[in-house]
């Protein structure tokens, strides 16, 4: 009998839609999983969606399981939580997380799924891959005790580098955005806020969140002498200025980039990428992350969603797409 599901594509930039298609048979080393969930990255997928992605970029920027090419028709996402259906028998009936589109069903090497802890409800899994990146900045970072520490930008990526952050001893972390709502997302992880121009100043270490010229100015500001901003922003095809003369040189300030898509340096001949997953999902069994999880729709309802999302009519961080009535062709 032939396997049917759906899909959400970008058929153009700011254009989506649902199409029908066909699914293989597994193979032993594989995996039919069924979606339960999944997240929509609200910087990466809504700057894919607008088609802002550089074509210099479009090699580095494909995701695991990404089905055509930039600017589109493509199939894009990777915050996918499912139930698996058929596989081996280890895995069968184990919720797990993968890094997949939007789509209700599909087929994948076994090995390309990581089960989700009994402890961690599967509608909060799908912040799995962004609390991944956080963990693999905060290796970058490499952070001491008694830092003073600063995170601009409370979006997605920000607001889990701050949680992450909040564990370690004796640090000062406070969270750093233009949107006083913000506020309420920093109490519920534990972390103080400020508004730009409130922030505490001389930070051994400033990570920068908020894909602003302004965001990353102020964070060079917030830094004492000797201290590093980590740069996790990405401005897909827009240039950025930034204040290199004045007093940058003589307080011998650090501007370092980290990214997701390679194990941090500091890591690497210790950890897989695998490592690194288990290791984010295990940190959310807390709930504090439920904070991040600020909307939701169905998934036959993302071709009207994500241009609002896109355009920022729908504000917040992570918008979580569900996935019980989505049936699949007959």
């Amino acid at each position: 009998m032939k396997r049917v599901a759906r899909a959400f594509w970008l058929r153009s930039p700011g254009h989506g839609e649902i199409r029908d298609l066909s699914l293989p048979e597994p193979a032993d080393d594989e995996v039919l999983v069924r979606t339960l969930c999944s997240g929509v990255s609200r910087g990466t997928e809504t700057l894919v969606f607008r088609g802002g992605v550089p074509e210099s970029q479009h090699g580095a920027m494909r995701a695991p399981f990404q089905d055509g090419d930039f600017p589109g028709p493509v199939k894009y996402g990777y915050l996918n939580v499912g139930l698996v259906e058929e596989g081996p028998r280890h895995l069968v009936g184990r919720t797990v997380f993968c890094l997949y589109p939007h789509q209700t069903r599909y087929v994948v090497p076994a090995s390309a799924v990581t089960p989700v802890p009994d402890t961690v409800p599967a509608a909060r899994a799908v912040l799995a891959g962004t609390v991944e990146t956080a963990v693999n900045a905060v290796w970058d970072a490499a952070p001491q005790l008694g830092d003073r520490i600063a995170v601009v930008g409370a979006g997605m990526v920000g607001a889990c580098v701050a949680a992450v952050l909040a564990r370690f001893p004796a640090v000062r972390v406070q969270l750093v955005d233009m949107d006083p709502g913000r506020a309420a997302v920093a109490r519920a992880l534990g972390v103080d806020f400020a508004l730009p121009e409130d922030a505490a100043g001389d930070c051994d270490l400033v990570v920068h969140a908020s894909a602003t010229e302004d965001g990353l100015a102020r964070s060079l500001e917030l830094l004492a002498p000797e201290g590093t901003v980590l740069e996790l922003s990405w401005y897909g095809d827009r240039r950025i200025s930034l204040p290199l003369g004045e007093a940058f040189h003589s307080r011998r300030l650090v501007l370092r980039s980290s990214q997701v898509g390679m194990v941090s340096p500091s890591r690497r001949s210790s950890r897989t990428f695998a490592d690194r997953l288990a290791l984010a999902l295990d940190l959310l069994a807390d709930p504090a992350f439920d904070a991040l999880i600020t909307g939701e729709c169905a998934f036959d309802e993302l071709p009207e969603v994500l241009p609002r999302l896109a355009s920022g009519e729908l504000p917040g961080l992570c918008h979580r797409v569900l996935y019980e009535t989505a049936a699949d062709p007959a």
